[in-house]
């Protein structure tokens, strides 16, 4: 697999991460839902996130004071001209995978939970990097197929997940009742 493109990195994650992926997966959800009640998504992280969960995250490697969204404010008067700030660290996105039984052949196999790349990084191929990574890591694991749902109203996603070669395998049905 090749490399992520210059200034972003691959890590794995831990229950450190924990908040970071609760903060993902309100991101995600609030952009399909953004007026849905999402308080239930931490209970989903803490009931389904474990070490045989992986989680994948990417770091985006900031080399300025402009890039760094994570400083506060600063009036010009307290910075120094010719200071610059290197090597801070944003987590910009993420793959969290688990785990599904295929019902037709009781294999156990991948399956995708979350997939984030925040906004101003997305079309730069991470979340092709992300997915093609997480096939190698089932693929290496013994597993013979992933699986992952996506919205029928994402249709970045859906994009993405077709020109990777997946195809829908069924369909999931909602009544509202």
């Amino acid at each position: 697999m090749s490399d992520l493109i210059p200034g972003y990195a691959l890590r794995s994650g831990s229950g450190l991460d924990r908040a970071q992926l609760v903060k993902f997966m309100h991101r995600t959800y609030g952009e399909l839902y953004p007026d849905g009640e999402l308080g239930h998504l931490a209970q989903t992280v803490e009931q389904y996130f474990s070490n045989q969960t992986p989680l994948w995250l990417v770091e985006y490697q900031k080399n300025s004071l402009e890039d760094a969204e994570i400083l506060p404010v600063l009036p010009s008067s307290h910075l120094n001209p010719k200071s610059q700030v290197h090597n801070l660290k944003s987590t910009i996105g993420c793959l969290w995978l688990g785990n599904a039984i295929d019902q037709g052949t009781g294999q156990r196999h991948a399956h995708i939970f979350l997939l984030y790349v925040a906004p101003a990084h997305r079309r730069l191929g991470i979340g092709r990097y992300l997915v093609i990574h997480a096939e190698d890591w089932a693929k290496k694991r013994g597993d013979r197929q992933i699986g992952l749902q996506v919205f029928l109203s994402n249709q970045p996603a859906l994009n993405l997940y077709q020109k990777l070669g997946y195809q829908s395998h069924s369909v999931s049905m909602i009544k509202s009742l």
